[in-house]
């Protein structure tokens, strides 16, 4: 599982030129499933994002978290994170997870984030979805939901 965090002033997913959801201050994610990922292990990267500290506490320093600065997420699927890049000029993916397994783990981990957090947007699985952010920094964060 691989998450890429984007800290944003604002970001929004549109599909078909409908807009799905929308934050302002907060954190855009996109997450990447890969076949031998679990819902517990989706869990504890979802709690990752909500207290990572990458907002700027009093002096300047990434000590807030998400939950700290009542920040929306946005998180949106996107398997070509979970691509093979090591060789040739084209992505293999063949160790992203399949969209059956995947919608309804993406799911779970949408309704978690949900329940757990107040401002919580996403698209629509699978869709040809165009996301627009304003990078605020640019601040940006690959995540695993691997454990080691």
């Amino acid at each position: 599982m691989r998450g890429l965090l984007q800290r944003v002033s604002s970001a929004s997913v549109s599909v078909s030129g409908e807009e799905l959801g929308s934050i302002e201050q907060g954190l855009l994610v996109f997450l990447g499933l890969e076949p031998e990922d679990t819902k517990a292990q989706g869990i504890a990267l979802i709690e990752r994002v909500l207290n990572y500290r990458v907002f700027a506490d009093e002096q300047g320093r990434m000590n807030r978290s998400l939950r700290d600065v009542r920040g929306g997420l946005l998180l949106i699927s996107q398997f070509t994170l979970a691509a093979d890049t090591a060789r040739g000029l084209r992505p293999s993916f063949t160790s992203a997870m399949a969209p059956a397994e995947a919608e309804p783990l993406f799911s779970a981990l949408f309704a978690y984030a949900d329940s757990a957090h107040d401002t919580v947007a996403g698209g629509r699985f699978g869709a040809d979805m165009q996301v627009r952010l304003v990078n605020d920094g640019p601040v940006t964060f690959s995540l695993t939901g691997k454990s080691s």
